[in-house]
């Protein structure tokens, strides 16, 4: 090894030893004759001494030497002198006197400081991320990232599961998003496609008897991009064969109160909380709702609806609803500009029309629309919010879907305007009994909410034939502060069932076996009652990190153009290649590569 211990081990215990450290430089200073240099690599920090007057000869190399540059440095550990001790650095109150020291590698003047006080625009550190890799802040991730995956192998272990890789190279099926598509050579005009999941290959080896399974999966899906989401991304892939819905749920409680436990030293309260999809609708207006704070949506629809005031009364009308938020104690906290731009421009991003509010002041409703409700109309709204004095009521009268997207978003920004909750904390729940289908109105046919292996509620079977709409599927989400951190379902075991899914679906038996037939032939030879999930690890990564932007729990991330800017993937490949694989291009629509723009790659964190 070229070094005896890395620039975070040396401590008081230390003094006197001779020790050899390598690493980068962190920060220069040259105070009269004496040159202090701050080594820096992944474990920490630690102040090297160059007294010139002691060893001239490694003088000049000492001033030569600049942020980021390699080096090596032999010396001994002395203590700091009386007042000089950093209590900002597990090494602060050592220093190592040099003695001698080997520039391993000089580095050019870097575009941004990893440890600078200013942090540069995203486009630029992606474009150089080794370098931005090097921030203490991405190495705290990496390393969050490292102790999560352990985590999860020595639970998982612990429980009797086989970690079983499945293929990359798969064949396309209709998943919901886009596959990537891989050319083969070999076979002429045909595909592979990156697996968005490994989700029927563990099905498969459900069948064939290996039946507690989990695996890191690499995964892949072309779809538009957001802070949170990336082209290829890792889960934690599990399934179970005899199982029912509540013996997941008992195993991936125990996995989240094992992360919890190992990032935080906190013991998680268990079991964690269940919520029908209905329940969190109604309540929050989401699926995935943020439930470290309040704020419920309420419905005074029944009591609006004979009000003076039209847009209530015809959204109620035409079968929509009036709902709205209690915001407690802000009835000044918000001008009118506010309310009648900003949060009315926010919820008509999610179509709705407008956004009436009052204040509650005096026992009464105040706004220039509460002279439509007449006082008995008043009182009862003002008791159905829970409403006090100095609170604002904030409502959307809108249809159901409507409504529930607006409010939901607006519920989330007061949530963070308002601060009222702390960032930090964890709040996890499930949210079970969602619709098994989804009404497509553009293609006038049902669509499957999750997939089309979902088993049914035994209670809904009866609805298969008359009312697919009421039909809940036994598949169940983990949501996670305001995030889906989980999904999965119970499977459809039986090949009977599955088939008349696929009817609903519009598969016909054909399509079916073409896209499915491997998983349709496998559940006829013996297919054991079985469930599973998928929980997005590089969410969970971001959530314990307190981050909103997942490139920053990721070493080598795309941007939101699914662009690599730091090796100019994807690229343009040479037509020998493209003969190989049996490719032509279409000249006139094919166009170079462009570097991508700092607006390109724009995130919350600017």
């Amino acid at each position: 090894m070229l070094r005896t211990q890395t620039c975070g081990d040396l401590r008081k215990s230390h003094l006197g030893e001779a020790v050899t450290l390598c690493g980068w430089v962190d920060k220069y200073r040259d105070h009269a004759g004496i040159v202090f240099i701050d080594l820096r690599d992944r474990y920490g920090k630690t102040q090297v001494k160059f007294d010139l007057a002691e060893n001239s000869d490694i003088q000049k190399s000492a001033r030569g030497l600049r942020h980021e540059d390699v080096i090596q440095v032999t010396g001994k550990v002395c203590a700091r002198p009386d007042g000089q001790a950093n209590p900002k650095l597990a090494t602060g109150e050592i220093e190592v006197l040099v003695r001698d020291m080997v520039v391993l590698n000089k580095s050019a003047t870097p575009p941004f400081e990893p440890d600078g006080q200013t942090l540069p625009n995203e486009e630029l550190r992606l474009t150089h991320r080794y370098l931005d890799l090097r921030r203490p802040a991405l190495q705290k991730h990496m390393l969050l990232r490292h102790q999560l995956a352990k985590a999860v192998r020595d639970y998982f272990d612990r429980l009797d599961f086989l970690e079983i890789e499945t293929p990359m190279l798969g064949r396309s099926t209709p998943e919901g998003a886009r596959d990537y598509l891989v050319p083969s050579r070999v076979h002429e005009g045909a595909f592979y496609a990156l697996p968005q999941s490994p989700q029927l290959y563990k099905q498969i080896l459900m069948v064939a008897g290996y039946d507690r399974y989990y695996q890191i999966a690499r995964c892949f899906r072309d779809e538009d991009l957001r802070a949170d989401r990336q082209p290829e991304f890792t889960q934690i892939d599990v399934e179970m064969a005899f199982v029912e819905r509540d013996d997941i749920f008992r195993i991936i409680d125990g996995l989240v109160a094992e992360m919890v436990r190992t990032v935080r030293n906190e013991e998680l309260p268990l079991p964690l909380p269940r919520y029908t999809y209905q329940e969190v609708m109604e309540t929050y207006g989401t699926d995935k709702p943020d439930l470290r704070f309040g704020l419920p949506i309420v419905d005074v629809s029944e009591i609006v609806r004979d009000s003076g005031f039209g847009v209530f009364k015809q959204a109620v009308e035409q079968g929509g609803r009036v709902r709205g938020l209690c915001v407690k104690g802000a009835a000044e906290k918000f001008s009118r500009r506010i309310l009648d731009n900003d949060l009315k421009n926010l919820v008509g991003e999610y179509g709705a029309k407008g956004l009436a509010y009052f204040k509650v002041a005096g026992g009464k409703l105040e706004s220039s629309i509460a002279k439509f409700l007449n006082d008995e109309q008043q009182q009862a709204v003002i008791a159905k919010m829970q409403g006090e004095d100095g609170d604002l009521l904030l409502y959307v009268a809108d249809a159901w879907k409507v409504s529930c997207a607006a409010l939901a978003a607006l519920r989330n920004r007061l949530g963070r305007e308002l601060e009222l909750y702390d960032p930090a904390s964890i709040n996890a729940a499930w949210v079970v009994d969602f619709p098994l289908l989804t009404w497509n109105p553009e293609e006038n046919r049902w669509d499957a909410e999750h997939h089309p292996f979902c088993s049914i509620v035994d209670e809904d079977v009866q609805h298969l034939a008359g009312d697919p709409g009421k039909i809940r599927a036994q598949s169940y989400d983990l949501v996670c502060n305001g995030y889906e951190a989980a999904s999965g379902s119970i499977r459809i075991h039986d090949s009977a069932i599955q088939q008349q899914i696929f009817d609903l679906l519009n598969i016909s038996p054909e399509t079916a076996q073409a896209k499915f037939g491997f998983l349709l032939d496998a559940l006829k030879y013996g297919a054991p009652p079985h469930g599973g999930i998928a929980l997005g690890f590089d969410r969970w990564v971001m959530l314990f990190a307190g981050c909103d932007n997942i490139r920053d729990v990721i070493a080598f991330p795309k941007t939101q153009r699914a662009g690599d800017l730091m090796t100019g993937a994807p690229s343009q490949v040479d037509s020998r290649q493209l003969r190989e694989l049996h490719i032509k291009i279409d000249a006139a629509a094919a166009q170079p590569g462009k570097p991508e723009s700092a607006e390109t790659v724009k995130t919350p964190n600017g």
